[in-house]
């Protein structure tokens, strides 16, 4: 069986920022650090989870050069220079390249929604342009549009292109897509709820959010399939789903950025996309034994305690609080 050149465990590593908005690279450093330590093959840098639509060219630029330097000489460090502009894709990539990355990531381009003739045009052009292996990012749910099998297919014989981190959550597109593709165009789950049922298709391993908490267990999932014991991986994806569903319980970013700031110094994100108003429980749990947040929606916030948990876990305890920000309204 052939190897994924990024590995298959992949954390899509939240970006922090401090109290004041900018850029906390020490924070970036010690979490990149931590994921390593947990068991990842790679990590990729602004990314969706990253806030990539909110963090300027400048900041990308600190933040994958502050990764590389902490991690880059452990596990390839893939940054995400996707956009929705061909010529600033090409430019950036360039540029980002010589801070010492391995790979990219770029997305489908979103709002233009392209024709596949678009799609394939756009990622052959940065492609040709790069030295660096390229991770194809499909996920309609944002962008609008999606590759077509046959668009893969054409894309696969691009020696630059690796293969994709697939996030549609079509599975009859992954059946046609590993039918038209060959082996060494590799697919990674892009999707958390969805790691088991897309190995048993033929995916590689997991891009995964849920291993900031949990990276032993996504580890092991992963090694299950690949040892086809899907029995024993549905068990763990089963377990997990209460706590997948809860990861994705407000826009991408929020709760993880959370947890990222937390894990050192209890604090909170403050993300750029947006503040809200949190209710968290803090939750240690047996991978990471670190405190993590998980907030609600404001409109269910009330006067008063909670008594009523977001999220259980086995063997923990847990400690409710409202977390305001100080500097932001509701």
């Amino acid at each position: 069986m052939s190897q994924p050149r990024f590995g298959r465990m992949i954390p899509a590593m939240v970006t922090p920022f401090d109290e004041n908005r900018e850029l906390d690279l020490d924070k970036a450093q010690a979490l990149a650090a931590r994921l390593v330590d947990g068991g990842s093959d790679s990590l990729i840098i602004n990314g969706t989870t990253g806030e990539s639509p909110t963090v300027f060219y400048p900041q990308k630029i600190e933040l994958f050069r502050a990764v590389v330097e902490a991690v880059g000489d452990r596990v390839p460090v893939i940054a995400n220079v996707g956009d929705n502009c061909t010529a600033d894709t090409v430019d950036f990539a360039r540029e980002v390249a010589e801070l010492g990355v391995d790979g990219f990531m770029c997305v489908v381009p979103y709002y233009n929604k392209p024709p596949q003739e678009g799609i394939y045009q756009h990622f052959r052009t940065i492609a040709n342009a790069v030295e660096l292996p390229i991770i194809l990012y499909n996920v309609p749910s944002r962008t609008g549009v999606s590759f077509t099998a046959e668009t893969y297919q054409v894309l696969s014989q691009n020696p630059r292109i690796n293969g994709v981190k697939e996030a549609s959550g079509n599975f009859s597109l992954l059946a046609h897509t590993r039918f038209l593709c060959p082996d060494d165009f590799y697919i990674w789950s892009g999707n958390d709820d969805q790691v088991v049922p897309m190995m048993s298709l033929g995916a590689k391993g997991v891009i995964s959010v849920a291993a900031y908490i949990v990276p032993k267990s996504m580890v092991e999932m992963s090694h299950l399939c690949l040892e086809n014991n899907f029995e024993a991986a549905s068990k763990l994806q089963i377990e997990y789903m209460d706590l997948i569903d809860a990861l994705f319980c407000e826009a991408q970013g929020r709760l993880h950025a959370r947890y990222a700031a937390a894990y050192d110094c209890n604090s909170l994100h403050y993300s750029l996309m947006s503040y809200i108003v949190s209710v968290g429980q803090q939750l240690t749990t047996a991978d990471a034994g670190l405190p993590i947040y998980f907030p609600l929606r404001p409109r269910y916030l009330a006067a008063g305690s909670y008594s009523t948990p977001i999220l259980s876990s086995r063997g923990s305890t847990s400690t409710w609080c409202i977390c305001i920000p100080s500097t932001h309204g509701s």
